[in-house]
């Protein structure tokens, strides 16, 4: 066939024309009006990276305390003008880019769908809802409407069905603070967060949600502690630091929640290793008598052989009388210490207990912003809000002998300051006393202070069955989104008639499997673990103090000591848990579905949780229960308190008396039980028993440290590995140490214990393997 010369020049001439048009077709990527680029890479095993910016924006992602520092790979996709799909295997991700409108389509290696997002031209990003709860947004829940009775409300756990402001903001009723977070767990296998801009979330429709950014006021004040009743900006991103246009966000596969937590982790920052005494009980004080009356009632939980660690003490203006002069002060109260507070301190120590201090910060009269790293870095402003220079303030306290702050307060802070706070406590201790891991308690969190030791509390709720049901769920959706260590003040914190012995009760029980494990509020006498025994109330704070008739009442102190106990006992598993929460990204306290994935009956279910991967937590948040329904995914479980076996994959009802929070540790599950301690510290002599709920092969690695010191920074620690194979009724033992760490073999006595038979063997371990026949 011979090809004519002018048919050659026509076919060029349509190449050259098609070319020409296909260009002038090709869509320009825009972000708020302007040119603009999207750039997609590889974040995490499962996860991936999209900016979405204008050119003139030159970094490659903006700013945001709540993403971690550490280097990212080029982008797997990167574009500026888009006429056709674009896809690209990314990870372990499929990713395809589409244009009119832009949109970005992720499923996973199994073809599953993990997410579409599309960029709308107002600004707003739509993302898929699926038919299956949403969880996460952070820590608190929707603020009920003036003069609603908030006690007959149903709890929020799952999100769908309501926009939310994303309001940071102080609340009490059954929630507490609001913290929120754009970070959304869909149970159907997908994840989103937000790190850029802040936004608010519109969950109202059945099948898509929508990311709005948040506009800020026209006019502007400085948040201070005398106008944070104003909502201008407290809690969210600097005003100064928002760009028009700029997006900044992760699309994780969830379909694995392990690996979703991983990434997840590694994105906000790996949490740091809290001291191991921060796991045990803690005692808040109000108002105070004197230091007699301090250290008496160390001495009363040491003579009651009621475990506790620390003592914390409010601030003077908080209550009449506190530890130091009004707030916010560093100088200690001479109306309470008729000593040197050295001294007061040295007594704390000897018996045993660590000494926590409230305090607030400065105004902006002298606190005007929170910048800065501890030691500062080359270029920084060393003026009045560089964090060294704060901390300063703090040395003599800590070199008096005071072993943590409780940073109340600041709710006027941006996101930025509020995030710099717990980075300044947590740098700031390690400058004091290098090798001598922080500890802090903040009202505020956010992603990022994981990283820095972040301990958040759920602040000033109110004393009732509702808050005691809502904090279940708060609890929850804290820990699949800021971080793993949360808690609430045990019996609420604002005192009325609803608090009786009975809410104390059950109160504790479920603070016994919360990160954080204190007992604080108002006529805090009532939250003594034997204040309930009394024939007095002590100083009365409220409005409506507890009636005087549920005093005298002799049976609460003995299911605190019981619940104290037990928190004691499960220290090594605990403890274990903290690892994993370091290495895995996955929490202490953990949603059904984070175990339980494919059991959609689980996946809305916030009113019980799992303690680790073994113990299933079903607090009791109902006034005279005498029966509780509970549901046990499949498989077969133990009832901790009788042992008894039951078959799972449906609800069952569990007796209950008031001394019983129903607790089930699943088949296969390996516990570490330690021996009964007053205090994390104290030598004892007996073994730690390894129990083996039989009927399922169950492997678990329990991991030790000095429980103090930064070792654990340089991969130092103890790792023993339990593997009980159920055929051949054999555990094997031997060290577990992962890759690239340094095992320090600790010589352990065990007591092997198999469930439900009650056979027990005893063994020495030293470091080498041990096989163990029954």
């Amino acid at each position: 066939m011979i090809i004519k010369p002018h048919f050659i020049q026509q076919l060029l001439c349509f190449i050259t024309l098609f070319a020409a048009f296909g260009e002038i077709q090709a869509q320009e990527i825009t972000a708020a009006g302007q040119p603009a680029e999207l750039n997609i890479r590889l974040a995490g095993e499962s996860s991936i990276r999209v900016t979405l910016k204008p050119l003139t924006f030159k970094d490659n992602f903006p700013f945001s305390p709540g993403v971690s520092e550490r280097d990212y790979p080029k982008s797997s996709i990167s574009l500026r003008k888009i006429d056709k799909p674009v896809k690209k295997l990314i990870g372990n991700l499929n990713v395809e880019v589409r244009p009119d409108p832009l949109m970005i389509v992720v499923t996973n290696a199994k073809n599953q769908p993990v997410q579409e997002i599309v960029f709308l031209s107002d600004g707003r990003m739509s993302f898929e809802i699926g038919d299956q709860p949403v969880l996460g947004m952070g820590e608190g829940g929707p603020k009920p409407s003036r003069g609603s009775d908030w006690r007959s409300q149903p709890i929020q756990f799952d999100r769908r069905g309501q926009y939310d402001s994303m309001q940071p903001r102080w609340q009490s009723d059954a929630y507490g603070s609001r913290n929120p977070v754009a970070m959304l767990i869909g149970t159907e296998g997908w994840g989103l967060y937000v790190a850029t801009p802040w936004v608010e979330v519109d969950l109202t429709a059945k099948d898509k949600g929508f990311f709005i950014p948040w506009i800020p006021p026209s006019r502007v004040l400085v948040q201070t502690q005398r106008n944070q009743q104003l909502n201008q900006g407290k809690g969210r991103p600097p005003i100064d630091k928002i760009v028009p246009g700029v997006y900044d966000f992760f699309i994780f596969d969830a379909h694995h929640p392990a690996t979703f937590m991983k990434d997840y982790s590694m994105i906000t920052g790996r949490a740091a290793m809290p001291p191991k005494w921060a796991l045990g009980y803690m005692q808040s004080f109000r108002t105070l008598d004197s230091e007699d009356q301090m250290i008496g009632i160390v001495d009363t939980f040491r003579s009651k052989r009621i475990p506790i660690d620390a003592v914390i003490y409010l601030g003077t203006g908080f209550s009449p009388r506190g530890w130091n002069k009004l707030q916010p002060s560093f100088e200690f109260n001479p109306d309470v210490f008729h000593r040197d507070p050295k001294e007061f301190l040295k007594d704390a120590h000897n018996k045993h207990v660590k000494v926590i201090l409230h305090m607030v910060p400065w105004d902006r009269d002298k606190l005007p912003s929170l910048h800065g790293t501890i030691p500062p870095k080359p270029g920084e402003t060393m003026d009045a809000s560089h964090i060294k220079n704060y901390w300063q303030q703090h040395i003599g306290l800590v070199k008096a002998g005071v072993d943590g702050f409780w940073p109340d307060e600041g709710d006027w802070f941006n996101l930025f300051e509020r995030i710099k706070r717990h980075q300044m406590y947590y740098q700031g201790s390690l400058y004091t006393k290098p090798n001598v891991r922080p500890w802090s308690l903040q009202r505020n969190g956010y992603p990022g202070i994981a990283q820095w030791g972040g301990w958040v509390w759920s602040g000033d709720t109110e004393s009732s069955w509702k808050t005691l049901e809502g904090q279940i769920a708060v609890g929850i959706n804290y820990s699949l989104s800021i971080g793993p260590y949360w808690g609430s003040d045990i019996g609420g914190f604002y005192s009325n008639t609803e608090l009786t012995g009975e809410l104390y009760a059950r109160w504790f029980q479920f603070a016994s499997f919360c990160g954080s494990f204190r007992s604080h509020g108002r006529t805090w006498h009532t939250r003594l673990p034997w204040g309930w025994g009394l024939n007095y109330m002590g100083f009365v704070e409220d409005r409506a103090p507890p009636l005087e008739s549920e005093l005298n009442n002799p049976n609460i102190e003995p299911i605190a000591r019981k619940y104290d106990e037990l928190r004691y006992q499960l220290l090594p598993y605990t403890y274990t848990l903290a690892w994993e929460a370091r290495n895995s990204g996955m929490p202490l306290q953990r949603a059904m579905w984070l175990q339980y994935p494919g059991d959609k009956e689980v996946r809305a279910m916030g009113t019980q949780f799992m303690w680790g991967p073994d113990l299933l937590i079903a607090p009791v948040f109902k006034k005279g229960a005498t029966d509780w329904s509970l549901y046990l995914p499949a498989g077969d479980w133990y009832d901790w308190w009788t042992t008894k076996k039951v078959t799972g994959g449906k609800y069952i009802s569990r007796n209950v008396d008031l001394a019983t929070m129903p607790i089930y540790a699943r088949a296969g599950a390996i516990i570490p039980i330690d021996p009964v301690r007053q205090f994390v510290n104290q030598k004892v002599n007996e073994a730690t028993t390894i129990k083996i709920f039989t009927g399922k092969n169950g492997n678990f690695i329990l991991y030790d440290d000095d429980g103090i010191s930064q070792e654990y920074l340089e991969g130092k620690g103890s790792w023993i590995s339990f593997a009980w194979n159920d055929q051949l009724k054999q555990l094997t033992l031997k060290p577990g140490t992962p890759k690239g760490f340094s095992n320090k073999v600790y010589s352990r006595k065990f007591k092997i214990e198999l469930v439900p038979k009650g056979t027990i063997k005893t063994l020495d371990y030293t470091g080498n393997e041990i096989k163990l026949n029954w």
